[in-house]
């Protein structure tokens, strides 16, 4: 559920339009609350309609959950670091009149990931057909035609939920009406496992074709199968990384911006929206500035735009007791850490699996308790670009996905207990040595994405992606509170993930009038 650029229009990549003009002084304006992706897709997207754009957030440099860290010579990105669908990113740059590739270099995956089991055997996921039957066939020989008949229906998937539900703003209940035909015949009442577990029963393969949703803040026993298009995403698109890090898309983005006469300001926390009547006026900082807008659009998370800058009396639908209500997605903890020497034989991807999937699972979502085992996604960025740490070192971020602030737990107690667990596992398996090797760290859990980044119970990715908190029950890309407020990011349609949240700001192509409109 995430863009309308069809397939062969993805495949070429045209040349560049001439440049943009810069904007006018006196044209609309418009104020975007946070830099996050989606909001640095939004403003670039308004700055080439005609609008001034200013873009405000809070922390020091752009980026939201996409900053950057950078300490004792180490590099290390807070948040994204699997990119696919590289041509909604070159599309923004052709906006401007340039090439993605003038700016930022990406690196395509081979493999895309490594998946390791607890027992240690390992399975190689990437975009060759070949090799993925041959490898699925030494796993589950019984499953090969049952895999290639799930490929064909994440493909099926892929056409309606890609192609035709992510630019749709379901901003009335009847424009997902008219999908349902579609969705029931590709059983999207399913969940991601449940529709996978229909196609092969090989155990292992079922969690290999399953944990996708994680990767955007779903749970994949609750999730809806639409969320099983990811795998025709990355065998039609593949996985990339920015040469450089995730850090270097956020400075061509926000290059992309300047150029066009408009601004990204730091160190601007937004206290509030501005309302007169039913429409959006501006915004308040909290220095107490105002900043007038023709135009509002929120990057900050969807639930803390309701529950803390619109005020209460202006909510209809996203009451408090609608947000307390809600379902959140789970929480992350990350350790970034460098280290003194290089983990050659570790790849630049890696998800280990522990050794419970749906219990642990239960755990993270529905019991929300701490489990004393984890599942883990390790990334090791200097296996393709060595500049990200000292010459003979290696720079590593591992994260796992854990309870939301919800469940109650003191990460100002449970957080180094919970790192030295990880790091006895990844010494015990792929970091030998791991403890005298470690010369930086830090770390993020969901109390740091509450804090630092006005995560609602610290989510690392807003709303859980479950059917019912999906498309038009999604809060609208248009508030539906408010004339002149837009909303983009994880906690709007389509959804978290990189190409999730740009696609958000293609939306708004739909809804947001045109500059001149308003001039």
């Amino acid at each position: 559920m995430l863009t309308d650029l069809v397939t062969s229009a993805a495949a070429a990549v045209p040349a560049p339009a001439p440049a943009a003009p810069s904007v006018a002084p006196g044209a609309p304006h418009a104020v975007v609350i946070g830099s996050g992706f989606g909001g640095l897709a939004a403003a670039v997207r308004l700055g080439a309609r005609g609008y001034r754009v200013s873009v405000l957030e809070r922390l020091d440099a752009p980026g939201g959950r996409a900053y950057v860290f950078r300490q004792d010579g180490f590099t290390f990105d807070a948040g994204p670091t699997i990119i696919t669908a590289p041509f909604l990113l070159e599309e923004l740059w052709q906006l401007c009149g340039r090439r993605l590739s003038d700016d930022v270099t990406l690196r395509r995956m081979d493999p895309f990931y490594r998946i390791r089991f607890d027992d240690g055997e390992v399975f190689d996921c990437s975009d060759d057909a070949d090799a993925m039957r041959e490898r699925v066939a030494r796993l589950a020989p019984d499953d090969v035609a049952g895999y290639e008949r799930f490929m064909a229906t994440s493909e099926a998937i892929y056409r309606v939920g890609f192609e035709r539900l992510g630019h749709v703003p379901f901003a009335r209940f009847n424009d997902m009406l008219r999908l349902a035909p579609d969705l029931l015949r590709l059983r999207s009442y399913r969940t991601v496992y449940g529709l996978v577990a229909s196609h092969v029963r090989d155990d292992r393969l079922r969690r290999i074709l399953s944990f996708h949703p994680l990767l955007v803040g779903g749970n994949p026993f609750t999730t809806t199968s639409v969320y099983c298009l990811i795998a025709w995403l990355e065998r039609r698109f593949g996985v990339h990384f920015a040469m450089g890090g995730t850090g270097r898309l956020v400075d061509g983005l926000v290059g992309l911006i300047e150029g066009q006469g408009n601004r990204v300001r730091c160190n601007a926390e937004v206290a509030n929206i501005e309302v007169e009547g039913r429409r959006a006026t501006g915004v308040r900082l909290a220095d107490g500035e105002r900043i007038d807008a023709d135009v509002v659009v929120s990057n900050a998370d969807a639930a803390w735009t309701y529950g803390r800058l619109v005020p209460a009396a202006h909510r209809r639908r996203w009451t408090d007791r609608k947000l307390a209500r809600a379902r959140y997605s789970m929480g992350l903890f990350v350790w970034y850490f460098g280290t003194r020497r290089r983990y050659d034989d570790v790849p630049h991807h890696m998800i280990m699996m522990g050794p419970r999937y749906r219990e642990l699972l239960a755990d993270i979502f529905d019991r929300k308790v701490l489990a004393e085992d984890f599942s883990l996604y390790l990334h090791r960025p200097t296996a393709t670009d060595p500049s990200l740490a000292p010459p003979g070192c290696d720079a590593f971020y591992v994260l796992s996905p854990v309870p939301h602030l919800g469940a109650g737990v003191d990460w100002t107690r449970e957080a180094e207990p919970y790192r030295r667990a990880i790091a006895k596992l990844l010494a015990a398996t792929v970091l030998p040595d791991l403890d005298a090797q470690v010369v930086t760290s830090r770390v993020m859990t969901p109390l740091d994405f509450r804090e630092r980044l006005l995560a609602w119970q610290g989510a690392g990715f807003s709303l859980e992606p479950v059917l019912t908190q999906s498309a038009w029950f999604r809060p609208h890309n248009r508030s539906e509170e408010l004339d002149r407020l837009y909303l983009v990011g994880a906690g709007t349609h389509p959804g978290a993930g990189l190409p999730g949240v740009i696609s958000s700001a293609r939306v708004l192509d739909t809804v947001i009038p045109d500059a001149a409109a308003l001039a």
